[in-house]
């Protein structure tokens, strides 16, 4: 499979994502106590949650935050480009999360399974409180209802790739978010 990389439409650039990402650190700080429990929901996420826990470092106010992070792999598009509704654990946590206020960090929300199913296996390891964090949200896809307590974009119904979001794991390395050209 050959993936160009001119075939692909810029939809949000690197220095808006670095902009929003920066945002989205500031409101957590505001929000969630300094040694938050980072879950990043693998492998689509890899990159936004590197560059939030950095930009959460820089936030000084209102207090220094001290984030830790583990890793969950959910696997629900294997290699298509439409959820197939099934969730599978391909990789669980490795950190104890009971009584932890942890903070989900994905890279879409659009039918909701994934974020539910993750959401609701940290609550019943008995985590103090559970916020979601992603970067793209796709308003009228959802399946299940549940949304983000925060978002850094709303996107149009098109299916995305780049900055860790893939096509048959192609992609990931771009430093923007772009849509696949037709032809």
């Amino acid at each position: 499979m050959q993936t160009p990389k001119e075939n692909v439409q810029v939809l949000i650039s690197a220095a808006e994502i670095a902009a929003r990402v920066s945002a989205l650190a500031h409101d957590i700080a505001a929000k969630l106590p300094p040694d938050v429990m980072v879950v990043s929901l693998l492998r689509g996420s890899f990159v936004f949650t590197a560059d939030l826990i950095r930009a959460l470092h820089t936030c000084a106010s209102p207090h220094p935050m001290r984030p830790q992070v583990d890793f969950m792999t959910l696997a629900s598009y294997h290699k298509g480009t439409v959820s197939s509704g099934t969730i599978q654990v391909v990789r669980d946590l490795t950190e104890d999360v009971t009584g932890r206020d942890v903070l989900i960090v994905d890279d879409i929300l659009e039918s909701g399974r994934t974020l539910t199913y993750a959401r609701d296996l940290v609550v019943s390891r008995k985590a103090k409180s559970v916020q979601i964090a992603v970067l793209l949200e796709k308003p009228g896809h959802r399946k299940v209802e549940i949304a983000a307590d925060f978002v850094g974009f709303i996107i149009p119904d098109k299916f995305v790739v780049g900055y860790g979001l893939d096509y048959a794991n192609y992609y990931r390395e771009l430093p923007y978010v772009g849509v696949i050209a037709e032809g």
